[in-house]
């Protein structure tokens, strides 16, 4: 199934690159909340490093394979982990402004010059920025370093709560890798979601003839330039950034299933918390869809939003086809993993009712069909609707509105003088 992001040109797709992972790191600013009131602020926790331990993992290793720059498997050296990071929906380039050094092949060290997960907790006091930059971090700093090499450790030089306030890095960390370390082990859900089909999906090979860099194979830089990729690597790049998204998300539901239980009431909290998680990104990360491509505030944006969304992508794990109003969707492997798609439907229009809304108020969707197999129908309505609460929610992260500035992108040399 060719790539829904292939018809779109190559500045398109550079400037569209960063958004998707921007949107990715804003799942959480959209899924927490609802864990915070139904389990309470520690299990919250939990279920954050469960989720991202179950997911980052699996989806590093699929980044550095795409694009040439894997080690051999459990021999990656600090290069890799950081390149990694730069392609990470957890380290969204700016929001997250990760800056690196490096020592040598198993040594180096990054701060960030702007947390922008920082600026969206600290308000919510100690605690909760302990939660984040403490409890949080470590295991998964770890737990994402171990599709790299499982020996290497990330510990922190400084971090949150900031002392004295306002202490610029907002943080700092050490990142060494040494054969005495013991050995990071997978947590028992990374096993489980990486026999999802999500996992190991099939995506369009790069195309080394086309202008532009095919692969990371060279120097690491400090802001990745996505311009200078060639348009099959960023087509590429786009869709393993909506896996990331899938993969993260399933790992969220095991985490908030371990917790809800199997009977039938801890079903429905389930589907509660994760349709509330999807309609809040849905709708924050369409408005942030529309405005990078600058697309009509129309339904024919709406129905192109929604052709770009990650809900809806990559095309290879969601079956859809697209009209001129219209969106069909057949069974796929998405609903064989239970991910976003499996909560859309006839019986449960608002995350597409969400994102068409975040192209315009005026907008709605018309939803017909059965459970799997279902046409939506974009239509203009006279009164604007209200913004989901869900929605809101999200909006609150410093992220749903954040601008990216252009930056220029330059090798990183370690200690010693060559090129990292």
């Amino acid at each position: 199934m060719p790539s829904r992001y292939a018809d779109l040109s190559r500045a398109q797709l550079a400037a569209l690159v960063p958004e998707l992972l921007l949107i990715g790191q804003l799942i959480d600013r959209s899924g927490m909340a609802w864990c915070i009131s139904a389990f309470g602020r520690e299990e919250m926790a939990q279920i954050a490093i469960e989720e991202w331990a179950a997911a980052s993992p699996i989806y590093t290793r699929r980044m550095q394979q795409a694009l040439g720059y894997a080690g051999p498997p459990d021999e990656g050296d600090v290069v890799t982990i950081f390149k990694g990071l730069q392609l990470d929906i957890g380290a969204p380039p700016q929001f997250m402004d990760f800056r690196y050094t490096v020592h040598d092949r198993w040594s180096g060290e990054f701060h960030l010059d702007h947390c922008g997960a920082l600026m969206d907790v600290e308000p919510m006091g100690p605690d909760y920025v302990r939660s984040m930059c403490h409890t949080i971090e470590d295991p998964t700093f770890d737990a994402t370093a171990v599709a790299t090499n499982p020996r290497a450790q990330v510990r922190p030089i400084h971090r949150p709560p900031r002392v004295p306030a306002g202490r610029t890095p907002h943080c700092a960390w050490t990142v060494r890798i040494d054969p005495a370390h013991p050995p990071v082990e997978g947590i028992p859900a990374l096993a489980v979601n990486a026999r999802s089909r999500a996992a190991s999906l099939e995506l369009d090979p790069i195309d080394p003839r086309e202008e532009g860099a095919a692969d990371y194979a060279g120097p690491l830089v400090d802001d990745l330039d996505f311009s200078a990729f060639s348009h099959s690597a960023l087509v590429r790049i786009a869709d393993e950034v909506c896996l990331q998204m899938h993969l993260l998300d399933l790992a969220f539901l095991l985490a908030v299933r371990a917790r809800a239980g199997d009977d039938e009431a801890g079903r429905a909290q389930l589907r509660t918390i994760a349709t509330k998680q999807l309609v809040g990104i849905a709708g924050v990360a369409a408005g942030r869809i529309r405005r990078a491509l600058d697309l009509p505030a129309d339904a024919g944006g709406a129905l192109e939003v929604l052709r770009l969304h990650p809900l809806l992508n990559p095309a290879a794990y969601v079956e859809a086809s697209f009209g001129a109003a219209t969106l069909t969707v057949a069974p796929s492997a998405a609903h064989e993993d239970g991910a976003w798609l499996a909560l859309v439907g006839p019986g449960s229009p608002e995350p597409l009712r969400a994102a068409v809304r975040g192209v315009s108020p005026l907008l709605d969707v018309e939803v017909t069909g059965a459970e799997q197999t279902w046409t939506a129908t974009v239509v203009t309505r006279e009164e604007p609707a209200r913004e989901h609460d869900e929605v809101a929610v999200t909006r609150i992260s410093t992220g749903a509105d954040f601008a990216f500035e252009p930056r220029r992108s330059l090798p990183i040399f370690s200690v010693q003088g060559a090129p990292a």
